[in-house]
């Protein structure tokens, strides 16, 4: 992995990992486009850099992470399903990362929700999020492992479903951010560590790190114009990119361009 690659993907894991849009699917598709080698390494970068991104949600609204345990048994209830079924499947999962096909078809059909799922959801007074709204808010976000799905339009649809406001689901979903990809991260450097002896040579983590850098820098922005952008416009515009892009993929995937890794 070059410098410009991984600061490429950095920069799409920034913009993506909490717009509605998917970061795995952005970042298999870049992957692809760039022709980058699939080696232990690679891999290994796509998930590790969501450190940084989660890093931006806890500078940016340190003070609900201080502010009482209540916070963390609601995070922990939420966090649970994901957990479990993660762990199930996880080798599962793992498979569909490589596959186009998979990120064009879900890009598009959560596109096609999404422009339409503030005519039949759209709060107006925030509820309180309870142990039951947590869970079920969890629930949903496990459908995010399927790539392309996008783990924060998952789980922001989930929290609307269950009363909550666009902010308010919005802001859960990054706070549920914070365990789910720290404890997706970990586990992930921890099996890449015992399986590949060396990969997190010196080279390798110099450019681990810049890249959650990168990504940290430029999810905070990104966090900021989500909030902003989704509260005034809704999901709407979200959609309709996720229908054009995964649309182009399906088109380019029918007429035999290959978009596999080299």
């Amino acid at each position: 992995m070059t410098l410009f690659e991984a600061v490429l993907i950095a920069i799409v894991e920034g913009i993506t990992e909490f717009l509605p849009i998917s970061s795995t699917g952005h970042m298999i598709i870049t992957e692809k486009l760039l022709g980058m080698k699939a080696d232990a390494f690679t891999k290994a970068y796509l998930v590790n850099i969501q450190f940084g991104a989660i890093l931006s949600v806890v500078v940016l609204y340190w003070k609900r992470f201080i502010k009482s345990l209540d916070f963390y048994y609601k995070l922990l209830a939420a966090f649970v399903p994901t957990a479990i079924l993660g762990f199930l499947l996880n080798d599962h999962i793992d498979a569909l990362l490589d596959n186009v096909h998979v990120v064009a078809i879900t890009l598009l059909l959560g596109g096609i929700l999404l422009v339409f799922i503030d005519r039949w959801l759209d709060p107006k007074e925030e509820v309180e999020i309870n142990y039951r709204r947590s869970f079920m808010v969890g629930l949903y976000q496990s459908i995010a492992m399927v790539p392309g799905v996008s783990r924060s339009a998952a789980t922001i649809i989930g929290g609307m479903l269950q009363g909550m406001t666009r902010k308010q689901a919005a802001e859960f979903s990054f706070f549920l951010a914070v365990p789910t990809m720290f404890a997706a991260s970990a586990y992930k450097l921890l099996k890449g560590v015992q399986e590949t002896p060396g990969l997190f040579n010196e080279d390798n983590l110099g450019i681990l790190l810049l890249g959650n850098v990168v990504a940290f820098v430029v999810a905070m922005a990104a966090i900021r114009f989500f909030i902003a952008f989704l509260t005034r416009h809704g999901f709407r515009w979200f959609g309709w990119y996720r229908i054009v892009l995964g649309t182009v993929l399906l088109i380019l995937l029918a007429m035999g361009t290959d978009l596999s890794v080299v």
